[in-house]
């Protein structure tokens, strides 16, 4: 961050500005009711922002941007109509698109990966044979096709239809469950471990199948993935693809499709009652001080091992769920609404609100976070440090059990990394990109009105000052200064002024129709416009 000189003059803010921050006697709950009800941010980031050219000071009241409704339900909401938006774009798109044309996908976090490594490209290691199991089923393989749609058909009529799919994959069972409550009928034969190492590398698991799919289906196959849990706990994902693939084709990839997790063994637990000290840059035995075996020294023996088995094996489950879709039909907005429907949903959430402490449900859901606590879940883990092995890139402060990865936490539930999975090709766009196009499209609209809008990136850290550095500076606001309720009245007014100009703008332009399609596919067509533009003009 960069300091502000001392001779800038720091102007204060309006006397508008240094009333709304004045603390409010509301109560919390209910300004926090009212943020949902007009559609802000509920857990506002307030922020101060000082231009270091014209010395002006002033606060600025930010989404959190949250994708969880338990933390914010606006921003969720948000950003689940954002996912829906770019699932519609691509799933049944005509054209291809050119490897030079698409954007980067740099931080995008849910674009494919290029590697094909059986240990999920995590580690470095030189990739083990791609030999397949013996106990595998064969996979379907054609030549492939230099495309990325699916094939025309042509009716009696004349008309040509171009379908897609919708695919959902599950997990194996881990034990019997009670019908429609989702707990084991016998947690004690119920696998657990197995539960908690699926649910924590299943987006390669669907990874690898998408890869075998390609190969099946003989061309390069992209797809918009939303991962979600079921009532057990067990995570699936629903598929939506572009073009028609044989069901056959489908069920047989689905067979043939395994994951192999090529780590050191944790099976057994070394440290259990003690954990390992940090001497001299290693971790070492806290009673002999003898170093532990490093990652790379694990994972040479490993290679050395010529009886060596992979760490974990993974499947998908017997139960596979096929459908074909039209493009423009109901039926396709109602699945584009049903796949990404548990997005801003926890994988805990199937539990409800309602269980008690104690519950066959909050004990199952228990036992499952309590294997998922001490079970490694990167090469970098502090878990490792439980199975006598010094995590990779290890450093002080690593203990086991307090791994900060999401996919640790009771909330996660193993699942700690992309929960949407998208193909490069699926539209050739980021979502920030994605982002960008819905709010240009109102942009768009304002200033054909003659509205003069302020550029998005105005205030952005990469923006420099005359002398070099960074023009703008933020900060936190020291505690006393800010008040939650003068934020969100903040946020309620400034929604207020966009929603006006828009509405102006619209009318002195002559538009009257929805400008971005922003609506649930669950929902009729008629409620169309408002749920645009309750959307649309928190983009600007």
């Amino acid at each position: 961050m960069v300091e502000v000189p001392d001779d800038v003059a720091v102007a204060q803010d309006s006397r508008a500005s240094r009333r709304m921050r004045q603390p409010l006697e509301w109560d919390k709950a209910m300004v926090a009711g009212l943020a949902e009800e007009q559609g802000v941010c509920v857990r506002p980031l307030v922020r101060r922002l000082v231009d270091r050219v014209t010395g002006e000071a002033s606060t600025v009241v930010l989404p959190c941007g949250s994708t969880q409704e338990s933390r914010c339900t606006t921003c969720a909401k948000r950003a689940r109509v954002l996912r829906m938006h770019q699932c519609a774009e691509g799933w049944h798109s005509i054209d291809e698109l050119p490897d030079t044309d698409l954007e980067p996908t740099i931080g995008a976090g849910d674009q494919e990966p290029d590697g094909d490594e059986d240990d999920g490209g995590e580690s470095g290691r030189v990739v083990r044979s791609t030999r397949r199991r013996g106990d595998a089923a064969d996979l379907p393989v054609r030549r492939m096709d230099a495309r990325t749609v699916g094939r025309c058909f042509t009716a009696a009529d004349g008309k040509v239809y171009r379908p897609s799919m919708f695919v959902t994959l599950t997990l194996p069972s881990y034990g019997r469950i009670v019908r429609g409550q989702g707990v084991p009928v016998d947690p004690g034969r119920y696998n657990y471990r197995r539960a908690a190492l699926d649910a924590m590398h299943f987006s390669k698991l669907v990874d690898r199948w998408v890869q075998n799919l390609r190969r099946g289906a003989g061309f390069k196959v992209q797809y918009f993935a939303a991962i979600e849990p079921q009532r057990r706990l067990a995570p699936h994902v629903h598929v939506a693809m572009r073009g028609a693939i044989e069901r056959q084709v489908i069920r047989a990839v689905t067979r043939g499709t395994y994951f192999q997790l090529w780590w050191p063994s944790f099976d057994v637990p070394l440290y259990v009652h003690r954990s390992p000290v940090f001497i001299d840059g290693a971790y070492r035995d806290p009673d002999t001080h003898q170093e532990l075996k490093t990652w790379e020294e694990a994972l040479a023996d490993l290679d050395q091992n010529p009886d060596s088995k992979p760490a974990h094996v993974m499947r998908l489950g017997s139960q596979v769920d096929v459908k074909g879709i039209l493009a423009g039909t109901k039926d396709a907005d109602r699945t584009i609404s049903y796949l990404t429907k548990y997005l801003a949903k926890s994988m805990s959430s199937p539990m409800g609100d309602g269980q008690q402490t104690g519950s066959p449900t909050a004990k199952h859901h228990d036992r499952l976070a309590a294997e998922v606590r001490w079970l490694p879940c990167t090469p970098g883990c502090g878990n490792w440090l439980r199975y006598g092995i010094q995590p990779k890139d290890a450093g002080p402060g690593l203990r086991a059990g307090s791994c900060p990865s999401k996919a640790h936490d009771a909330e996660h539930l193993g699942l700690g990394g992309r929960r949407v999975l998208v193909s490069r090709k699926w539209t050739g766009k980021t979502l920030d990109v994605h982002r960008a196009d819905r709010a240009a499209v109102v942009r768009q609209v304002l200033e054909e009105a003659g509205v003069q809008v302020a550029e998005r990136d105005r205030c952005a850290a990469d923006v420099l000052a005359p002398d070099g550095e960074p023009r703008f500076v933020w900060s936190e606001l020291p505690p006393g200064e800010s008040s939650y309720n003068a934020a969100i009245f903040a946020q309620i007014l400034q929604r207020q002024e966009w929603r006006a100009q828009y509405d102006k703008a619209k009318r002195a332009t002559g538009r009257t129709g929805s400008l971005v399609d922003n609506r649930s596919a669950t929902t009729a067509r008629t409620p169309r416009r408002q749920c645009l533009d309750t959307q649309a003009t928190g983009t600007l």
